[in-house]
């Protein structure tokens, strides 16, 4: 911590050979700032990437099958298998019900994989936290892609959610995500108790990239 993570999402400019692009530029730049940059791309780039770079690489999303008979789901060991650090779960974008939460966190555990669980709103960050993720993010889902974030729109929210989890467990660090786009948006949300931030769009869509991480990581770079 801190630690910025880009979820690349199903974007064009975030597949293929664009997405290695951006994997190295994240690379470069967690490598001269110091700051832990970590990117979520399609799983068919996963091999690819965490072959050329040595930043964390996170799955978006693990089912909690094991080994077997469960065509078209994605097995945490074949995530770990293709060079995976670690998954996102429960994103507002493929939800999921408290028991697959739990069971899909206890699979990334089975198989060594960090989890991280994002949430719709404080009290179920705090619940989400009680199945011991490795961290959680609070994610307004009426505010992702919006460029309006979080944790200048509404504070109350990231900060309720950080309070709620140091309650519930200290250990958990809790990230901000919905909206942020911008280094001052990062900057609020540590002020919030925050320690890191998950976002999207506003690195991927970016006209240029590297800009939009450098941005983000000058306001890591405080905390």
């Amino acid at each position: 911590m801190p630690i910025l993570i880009i979820n690349l999402k199903t974007y064009e400019r975030g597949l293929g050979e664009a997405a290695l692009r951006l994997a190295t530029t994240a690379e470069n730049l967690s490598n001269d700032t110091g700051v832990c940059i970590a990117i979520a791309p399609q799983f068919t780039d996963l091999t690819t990437i965490t072959k050329e770079v040595h930043i964390p690489v996170f799955a978006q999303h693990i089912d909690p099958v094991l080994p077997g008979s469960h065509t078209g789901h994605i097995l945490p060991e074949a995530v770990k298998a293709a060079g995976a650090m670690g998954t996102l779960i429960n994103h507002s974008e493929r939800q999921l019900t408290l028991k697959v939460i739990q069971d899909s966190v206890e699979r990334a555990k089975d198989v060594g994989l960090l989890s991280l669980v994002c949430a719709d709103t404080p009290e179920r960050t705090s619940e989400v936290a009680s199945f011991k993720p490795d961290m959680v993010a609070i994610e307004p889902p009426e505010l992702i892609g919006t460029g309006i974030p979080v944790s200048k729109a509404k504070p109350e929210i990231v900060e309720r959610a950080v309070n709620l989890v140091k309650n519930r467990d200290p250990t958990i660090p809790v990230l901000c995500g919905a909206g942020i786009s911008k280094g001052e948006d990062v900057t609020a949300a540590l002020h919030l108790g925050a320690q890191g931030v998950l976002l999207a769009s506003g690195v991927v869509k970016a006209k240029d990239q590297r800009h939009a991480m450098l941005d983000l990581v000058e306001a890591l770079k405080t905390m």
